[in-house]
């Protein structure tokens, strides 16, 4: 067994640490800097409570972005400064964000051992490579993402921090599974390399019913394609799809996982999944070969979705929605009913009809996955969603892209379930349309403005606070850009009190509330790592069944005049468009 000693390393405060909802968030060359990791993974441990560090066990693993074979090495040295017991790796540093969250809550060692928290090494759905973005976040031992109170202490902790401590251990063969074990002056300290696959396929077994999307994927009116955009999903779609569930090899688009994704934005929508949606038919140019009736796509750590079916793309507000009316009857996990359902505020209000429809507690909660998860450790919510390709339950406490294809793959074999013999498919398509005939449709549009000028986009968002004063004046600037839209009846900087330890969010974005229940939301997100981002939310219901089959840019065109004129949003950034439409 190999000795190690600890050393106590000086440093100083980088003063830029702040984490935000999707955990520290910086080009890889910043992450590079001396120092700037161990200032932060210190700074988490120091927030942490001793029960969570010494002698605990920490999982740490990511996306297998660029840099995150030297993280994970820094970090198992750290761990082991800090009196950790073990850390737990996936195979090759890979484990998907809803995998780690399922290895923290159901994954035992071989010694018996339970891990306390995760460092998550992504980026999300942003670029990798040594020129792009690296990303780290610690999810907590409910296998959700840090709240806030401990957030804010790992803040103030990176503007103070005069040193860091760490163990002179050897780098870690990460490829090979087994344990590999040190000795220290306070005892052992083991690095576990374990597969990354097994323990999320046996939760996912436990949740659906295998044998029956199997028999989907095996009829022959059935096709199938899934693109992982070179993101770690691909280390589970082999297994899941092909190995499991008998769907053909060649069904798997981009799902060998790459530090750089391949030169690609692995991002999960229209404008980046370019190759997978011209598979699916929705490209700019007409292909002569008949498309999959299913197609879907993941973003570079796993826990965001897109689902399309032949030439038809769902809308990721739809998609929520439409899993929580069919789970019970198509998932056998929800088979004794859903505890309530939850949704972001941008998010369209489609899950809001079902959620009345079917009797079912509703929350409507600022964007970030934490706020999900306080209400599912409550037990008030099974089912929840967000505008922004993510899809989850309370399985874990993160969203899961696999899990909703699942899902969807589930309610699909459900509906076919008499006429894989004979008889037309129901399909994607099929299944949308009908959901609009009972609850009515929700048309939704989001504009993204990237890397804005941050003074730009915090002085556009003022502007727009500061209009709200005066319904009356913005009534007379919408009436003057568009006659025919209704009128605002309410507008405010949303604010959420959480209904289980009462903590309340502010500034979680700019509403304008139509008297049709049209409604309009400005966001600046977080998950860039340079500059600013604006999105822009429009949506417009529509009840009547013979308007819901309307092509959606037009059937909101309207909205999105009113939009770009009472933000000003050209005057403002200097964008003629944004840089995606979703």
């Amino acid at each position: 067994m190999v000795l190690f000693n600890v050393s106590r390393v000086e440093t100083t405060p980088f003063g830029d640490q702040k984490p935000g909802t999707s955990g520290l968030r910086k080009k890889v060359k910043v992450f590079k800097q001396p120092n700037y990791l161990q200032n932060f993974v210190q700074s988490t441990f120091n927030a942490l409570t001793p029960q969570n560090v010494r002698g605990a066990t920490l999982v740490v693993s990511g996306d297998g972005r660029y840099f995150s074979k030297d993280a994970i090495q820094i970090i198992t040295k750290m761990a082991a400064g800090n009196g950790l017991r073990r850390v737990w790796v996936g195979q090759n540093g890979l484990l998907s964000t809803p995998a780690v969250s399922a290895v923290i809550r159901e994954r035992v060692g071989i010694d018996g051992s339970k891990a306390t928290g995760a460092f998550i090494l992504t980026a999300s759905h942003n670029p990798g490579g040594p020129n792009e973005d690296f990303g780290i976040k610690y999810n907590m031992e409910n296998g959700g993402p840090a709240p806030e109170g401990i957030t804010d202490k790992i803040y103030e902790n990176t503007k103070t921090i005069k040193e860091y401590l760490t163990a002179d251990l050897p780098d870690v063969d990460i490829t090979t599974i087994g344990v590999t074990s040190f000795s220290g002056s306070e005892g052992q300290f083991d690095v576990e390399v374990f597969d990354s696959a097994s323990d999320y396929i046996k939760l996912m077994k436990s949740i659906f019913d295998f044998e029956s999307i199997r028999k989907l994927l095996s009829s022959p009116k059935f096709t199938f394609c899934y693109d992982a955009l070179h993101g770690v999903a691909g280390a589970y779609a082999k297994r899941i799809f092909v190995e499991e569930l008998g769907a053909q090899e060649s069904s798997l688009l981009n799902c060998v996982p790459k530090e750089d994704f391949g030169g690609g934005h692995p991002d999960p929508n229209l404008t980046y999944a370019k190759e997978l949606v011209a598979r699916m038919g929705l490209g700019k140019s007409n292909s002569e070969v008949e498309p999959p009736e299913f197609g879907a796509a993941a973003d570079g750590d796993a826990d965001r979705n897109m689902v399309l079916g032949k030439r038809f793309f769902v809308t990721p507000s739809d998609s929520v929605a439409i899993i929580a009316a069919n789970a019970v009857e198509a998932i056998p996990y929800f088979s004794a009913g859903l505890k309530g359902v939850a949704r972001s505020m941008p998010t369209s209000a489609a899950l809001d009809v079902v959620a009345k429809s079917l009797n079912l507690k509703f929350f409507e909660v600022p964007t970030g996955w934490k706020f999900f998860g306080n209400l599912m450790d409550a037990g008030l919510c099974s089912v929840c969603g967000e505008e922004s390709f993510g899809t989850g339950s309370d399985h874990i406490r993160e969203k899961d892209g696999i899990w909703a294809v699942l899902a969807w793959l589930s309610i699909l074999a459900y509906k076919n379930r008499e006429n894989l013999g004979g008889g037309k498919l129901v399909t994607v398509e099929d299944i949308v349309r009908n959901h609009w005939a009972t609850y009515g449709r929700h048309y939704y549009t989001r504009y993204d403005y990237e890397n804005v000028d941050a003074g730009a986009a915090k002085e556009l968002m003022a502007c727009l606070v500061k209009l709200q004063s005066s319904l009356t004046e913005v009534n007379e600037i919408v009436s003057g850009i568009q006659s025919d839209v209704s009128k605002v009846v309410h507008a405010d900087e949303f604010e959420y009190k959480d209904p289980v330890d009462g903590s309340i969010s502010k500034h979680q974005g700019i509403r304008y509330l139509f008297e049709d229940g049209s409604r309009l939301v400005f966001r600046l997100s977080g998950t860039g790592s340079e500059g600013a981002t604006i999105r822009l939310y429009i949506e417009q219901y529509e009840k009547d069944p013979s308007k819901t089959g309307r092509d959606s840019q037009d059937a909101l065109a309207p909205l999105v005049a009113v939009a770009l004129g009472l933000s000003k949003m050209q005057e403002f950034t200097g964008r003629s468009a944004p840089t995606v439409i979703t």
